[in-house]
C-alpha cells in the first residue's frame, strides 16, 4: 500500500507498507523532508511496524514520537504527518491529480442562491454526477452570511443591516459570520469527494484544501500562512477564514471568504461583534481585524482571482466549467423550500 501527504507549507511525506494478520508490516518512510540524526529513520520504521492496521492517527503519531532519539530534529514534517500518510495509504485515499477538476466563475447571483448552489453542487459531486469543482462566487447585492449554528439576533443588527441594504442568509456550514459586499471580498467553494481528505482530521483537511490559495497569495507577494483551525493570515493581519461541511453522500463542501477592500466601519455597525470575540483576536477595533488583499497587493480584485484560478489549474490540471441548467433548477427549489425561508434563517433565533 502506498500513501502520500504534502504537509501544508512543508514537505512531502511518502509511506509504503503491507499488512499481515491485521498488523502493519514492511513499513518504509520516505520524502523530501529533513531528519536528523540519520538513525531516526529506521527507528520510525520500526515503531510503525507491528501496529494494528486499525490504529488511528493519534496512536500512530504517538508511536513515532516515542521512537525518536533525544534531540531529534524534524524539518518540514511531524509525527502527525507520518500518521496521516499511513492512514491515507490504508484507506486508499485519493490525490488532487486523481480527478479531472472544473473551475466555475460564472454570473453574479443572489446571496440566498449562493447558499443553495453550494448544497446542490456538493451533492452532485458526492453522487458522481459532477467532477470535483472549484467555484468562484460573484455577488449582486450585499449580504451577511451567518454560520449554521450561530444565533441570528446575537450576530446581526437587523436595523443596521436593512439600512445598509444587507440581506441576511444562513449557510449549511459552521463557523462565523461573513460580511459581504460586491467587489469587496473574494469567496470560493471547493466540492470534493471525501476520499481526497481520507485519513485527515478536520483541522488537517482545512489547511490541505486551502494550500493552493496560500501558494497563489505568495506568488502575489503576500506572506500568507494558515492559522489553525480555519484562518488565512499574514504578518499584517487576517486575510480570511474557511468553513466546511461533510455531506451524507460522502462529499465535502469547503468554502473560504477573503477580504479585498472591506468597509470596516460598516461591518461593525451591521454585525454584533462581541467583546469576548474581539479580545480573543487580540484587537481593540473590529475594523482592524481583517487586512484587505488590496492593501497588500495593489492589484484589482479581478487580477487576484485570475491568479488564483491560474494557480489552481497549474497545480491540479483544472479546466473551465459551468453550472448546468438542472443544477440551477435544483438550487431554485432549495431557495424556495429551505434557504429562503424564515424557518431556516431563524433555526437558531
Amino acid at each position: 500500500m502506498h500513501g502520500e501527504y504534502k504537509v501544508p507549507g512543508g514537505k512531502l511525506v511518502v509511506v509504503d507498507l503491507d499488512t499481515t494478520d491485521g498488523r502493519i508490516t514492511d513499513f518504509r518512510l520516505a520524502g523530501d523532508f529533513f531528519l536528523e540524526p540519520d538513525e531516526a529513520l529506521p527507528l520510525i520504521n520500526a515503531a510503525v511496524n507491528g501496529l494494528p492496521e486499525t490504529s488511528d492517527a493519534t496512536t500512530i503519531a504517538a508511536a513515532v514520537r516515542a521512537a525518536l532519539p533525544e534531540g531529534a530534529t524534524l524539518l518540514g514534517f511531524t509525527p502527525e504527518a507520518v500518521a496521516i500518510a499511513v492512514r491515507r495509504s490504508l484507506a486508499k485515499a485519493t490525490a488532487w491529480r486523481d480527478y479531472e477538476w472544473a473551475i466555475i466563475h460564472s454570473k453574479a447571483v443572489s446571496p440566498v442562491m449562493h447558499m443553495a448552489l453550494d448544497e446542490v453542487l456538493a451533492n452532485e459531486v458526492g453522487a458522481g454526477r459532477r467532477q470535483p469543482t472549484l467555484r468562484i462566487w460573484e455577488w449582486n447585492q450585499p449580504a451577511v452570511v451567518i454560520g449554521s449554528f450561530q444565533s441570528l439576533k446575537n450576530e446581526v443588527d437587523p436595523e443596521q443591516a436593512a439600512a445598509h441594504g444587507f440581506e441576511v442568509v444562513r449557510r449549511v456550514s459552521g463557523g462565523g459570520a461573513m460580511f459581504m459586499e460586491a467587489g469587496s471580498v473574494v469567496t470560493y467553494s471547493i466540492y470534493v469527494p471525501g476520499d481526497l481528505v481520507q485519513g485527515m482530521s478536520f483541522a488537517d483537511s482545512y489547511a490541505f484544501l486551502d494550500e493552493w490559495v496560500i501558494t497563489a497569495l505568495k506568488s502575489l507577494g503576500i506572506d500568507a500562512t494558515y492559522m489553525p483551525l480555519n484562518d488565512i493570515t499574514s504578518p499584517t493581519g487576517k486575510i480570511g477564514g474557511a468553513a466546511q461541511k461533510r455531506l451524507g453522500n460522502g462529499a465535502v463542501l469547503h468554502h473560504v471568504t477573503m477580504s479585498y477592500d472591506m468597509d470596516g466601519e460598516k461591518m461593525v455597525q451591521v454585525l454584533r461583534i462581541g467583546r469576548e470575540k474581539m479580545s480573543d483576536k487580540g484587537t481593540k477595533s473590529a475594523a482592524k481585524r481583517v487586512d484587505p488583499l488590496r492593501s497588500q497587493t495593489g492589484l484589482s480584485r479581478a487580477e487576484i482571482i485570475e491568479r488564483m484560478k491560474a494557480t489552481f489549474a497549474g497545480l491540479y490540471g483544472a479546466v473551465p466549467g459551468e453550472i448546468t441548467e438542472d443544477e440551477y433548477a435544483q438550487a431554485e427549489v432549495l431557495v424556495t423550500e429551505k434557504f429562503g425561508t424564515q424557518e431556516w434563517l431563524t433555526r437558531v433565533p
